[in-house]
């Protein structure tokens, strides 16, 4: 979780450790120390960088791992006829892990604003979608509303968590973002389809069409340790959708929630389900840039060394 090198590069090290909290600073100086002598070029080096984009997912996913090995456990070892429900359990057992990464600073007070958005809007989405049978959750336990245990609002808020901290760990630029209006009247007319459609015409295709239009040129700059490589912004979101995914199919077989072709037997989620969750990463990504402008990237690296700043024009 550190950088390397010298010379440009330590300006940019400073922004990226000002992001950070302080135990990811501690733990970003620690790295540096171990790593510091290490290889810039050749498999070793390779196999580092590796290491280190490694460990960094799974630090930003802390949040969303941490929920979904409550709910597999609840799975596997709660009993049945506990006097708490299980449900209500879950939600607890959510909170309580808000506010140790509050507590213990692993999470910021800004990242805290987004995960509450996140919360909200997963909160109301959650509440309308099983009204119209699109899902369900057991009956049991009093910290609901309107049906909907108040633990799945926790659920957005791990990709919430994970998107911002993503944002500081990977110190993330952008090259060709597109001007933040239209991304926003894109996410509010994608939110909008996961309720419209079932009354009117379903437009996911035109609204995954008009992603593609809007995000097509930009490029996404992620900062390893000492290379920072780049990747189209679409592919990024894929990739993000597909491991939702992998954990929505994790959640189901727990029991957290059942979709209804699930209710006689567990089996994989459809696939199809990827578009929802591709067209879901659009507005968490659009409430992350409400907090975190998309900014240039910091630096460039095409051989393994660090470089200077590109300057691009984003859009407000």
């Amino acid at each position: 979780m550190t950088d390397g090198g010298a010379g440009p590069a330590q300006g940019v090290t400073s922004r990226h450790e000002r992001q950070l909290t302080p135990v990811e600073r501690a733990l970003d100086r620690g790295a540096h120390r171990l790593l510091a002598g290490a290889s810039e070029r050749g498999i070793r080096a390779g196999l580092i960088e590796f290491l280190v984009f490694g460990a960094k997912q799974a630090w930003a996913c802390v949040f969303g791992a941490a929920l979904l090995a409550v709910i597999v456990a609840a799975r596997l070892w709660y009993p049945d006829d506990a006097v708490l429900a299980r449900n209500d359990a879950l939600t607890i057992a959510a909170v309580v892990i808000q506010v140790v990464m509050v507590a213990t600073r692993l999470e910021s007070g800004r990242e805290l604003w987004v995960i509450v958005l996140f919360h909200i809007t997963g909160t109301v989405m959650e509440i309308f979608k099983t009204d119209v049978g699109s899902w369900s959750y057991d009956g049991d336990g009093v910290l609901r509303i309107a049906g909907v245990p108040l633990f799945t609002g926790f659920m957005y808020a791990a990709v919430g968590s994970y998107m911002v901290r993503v944002y500081r760990l990977f110190d993330l630029g952008f090259t060709r973002y597109p001007r933040r209006w239209i991304t926003v009247v894109v996410a509010v007319a994608i939110y909008a389809n996961f309720f419209t459609h079932h009354f009117v015409v379903d437009l996911r295709w035109v609204l995954v069409a008009a992603v593609v239009v809007v995000w097509w040129p930009t490029v996404m700059h992620f900062r390893v340790w000492r290379r920072t490589p780049r990747m189209p912004v679409l592919a990024s979101f894929l990739l993000v959708a597909l491991f939702i995914w992998f954990a929505e199919n994790i959640g189901t077989w727990a029991g957290a929630w059942l979709y209804p072709d699930q209710l006689d037997g567990w089996h994989l989620v459809s696939p199809s389900k990827l578009v929802s969750w591709f067209l879901l990463m659009i507005i968490s990504v659009v409430l992350v840039t409400l907090v975190y402008p998309p900014r240039p990237p910091a630096s460039a690296d095409a051989d393994g060394v660090r470089a200077g700043a590109h300057r691009v024009r984003l859009g407000a």
